[in-house]
């Protein structure tokens, strides 16, 4: 690797000082991400405001240096991992919640605010910001907006592009733009804030974002509901689906998730799958909402229906659903966890096919997640000391993105592209709409110094 030219250097020492770093374990710190991806930066820079990113990235152009963003590298398909060698911008010292604007139902935060701590802060005033990821008390709304990072309630309130009005951002050519605001209609000219996000820094590095917010509930209650099967579980999915009232969250979980949670001493029946369903409200219309849901969750193959409306008992149901990702590990060490989203009417076929996957691989393979939304999330697991696990492992992984594209799917709802992804979006879009992508791309970073190697494949692989 070309060692980073020594004016570069100087140029990134006199703005940062200190925030400027080359010592081997803040480069050990930025080198992976939770992909367990790992490739060394050759420099850190952490600024401390909009101005000094400006400097940054123009000073990357100049020197012809790879530029890689990062929040707190909660991230699971490799976006944050400097690959291609150059730097990383963290954005941890901008943290600001720059203003908490009630009468507006927006906050101005800075990239590097973590979301539980927006949501502490939103407390007081009976907001919150919805998207809940699984990392939600250490990522960043930085990190959330970079990969359009989602979570259960994103049934009911969306995903992070649904909950952002507008963002400040740095462009390749180190420019600074301004798009969207306080408000939430607007049809001024094209919709550069929803580009942006989901991006994963190969447009443009966020430095400011100003996110919608939504009024806490009054009141919470949720259903177990215990299936026959999981084609049983999805048609009732498709049903709650079809009636008027929206779930605030409806997670799916298959088989071999439930024999997991009891496994590690959850109190969960026998069944084929199981699903979570909450909703919220007031105090007068809840009971209304929550037996419009119950209804429709009822059907053939329906085993058992619980209802949960004192808190205690949702935080218990809810509880054995986040343990869900870490108890993982008391299977197999290794594990690969890509999520997928199909239409709702196509989660039997999708869990079905998985399930073939894993009896072909003689691996297992967990499914769960947000079946609302058809985005559920696959675990292939396995032992990396051992080469034959490893080996069919990886060879599953491919085949678990191409079920997810013949039945009408995508690559991801919410983890992103990354590296993981990357060479499967030939498959996932036509040559004439991944050109028009890299069309954004020249324009908004013409040297290719953001993030380069994610998202987009090769050209050479067009």
């Amino acid at each position: 690797m070309t060692p980073l030219p020594a004016a570069f250097e100087h140029t990134l020492s006199q703005l940062l000082g200190d925030d400027w770093r080359t010592d081997p374990n803040s480069l050990q710190a930025h080198a992976q991400d939770n992909s367990w991806r790992h490739a060394l930066p050759q420099g850190v820079a952490m600024p401390r405001n909009r101005e000094q990113v400006q400097a940054i990235v123009r000073a990357c152009r100049q020197h012809g240096v790879p530029l890689v963003g990062r929040g707190t590298g909660t991230g699971t398909t490799g976006a944050a991992v400097p690959t291609a060698g150059g730097i990383v911008l963290s954005f941890a010292q901008m943290n600001r919640i720059v203003a908490i604007r009630p009468g507006d139902r927006c906050a101005v935060v800075e990239p590097g605010v973590l979301n539980g701590d927006l949501q502490q802060a939103l407390m007081p005033h009976g907001l919150f910001w919805p998207p809940d990821p699984s990392s939600a008390d250490i990522c960043s709304i930085g990190g959330n907006l970079a990969c359009n990072a989602g979570g259960p309630r994103a049934v009911k309130y969306g995903t992070s592009r649904d909950n952002v009005l507008g963002l400040v951002a740095v462009t390749g050519t180190g420019e600074l733009i301004q798009c969207g605001g306080p408000y939430t209609k607007d049809s001024t000219g094209y919709d550069l804030t929803h580009l942006l996000v989901g991006s994963e820094g190969t447009l443009a590095l966020i430095v400011e974002a100003t996110l919608k917010l939504t009024p806490r509930p009054r009141s919470q209650a949720g259903l177990r509901v215990l299936y026959r099967d999981a084609e049983a579980a999805a048609a009732a999915v498709s049903r709650v689906m079809a009636q008027p009232v929206t779930p605030t969250t409806l997670e799916f979980m298959d088989a071999r998730s439930l024999q997991l949670l009891r496994h590690n001493g959850a109190q969960v029946p026998e069944a084929g799958a199981m699903l979570l369903i909450d909703a919220d409200g007031d105090d007068d219309t809840l009971p209304y909402l929550l037996n419009a849901l119950a209804e429709a969750a009822e059907g053939d193959g329906m085993l058992a229906l619980d209802v949960a409306t004192d808190g205690s008992t949702r935080d218990k149901l809810w509880a054995a659903r986040r343990a869900l990702s870490p108890a993982l590990k008391t299977i197999a060490p290794g594990k690969i966890n890509e999520d997928v989203v199909v239409p709702v009417s196509q989660i039997p076929a999708l869990v079905e096919g998985v399930q073939q996957l894993s009896a072909q691989a003689q691996l297992p393979i967990v499914t769960f997640g947000h079946a609302g939304n058809g985005n559920l999330h696959v675990n292939i697991l396995y032992h990396p000391e051992d080469a034959s696990e490893n080996e069919r492992a990886h060879a599953a992984l491919p085949k678990v993105f191409e079920l997810a594209l013949q039945l009408g799917g995508t690559l991801s709802g919410e983890h992103g592209i990354g590296l993981a992804k990357r060479d499967f979006m030939t498959q996932a879009f036509s040559a004439g709409t991944l050109a028009t992508m890299r069309a954004i791309k020249q324009a908004l970073d013409p040297d290719g110094i953001l993030n380069p190697g994610k998202v987009l494949p090769e050209q050479e692989d067009l």
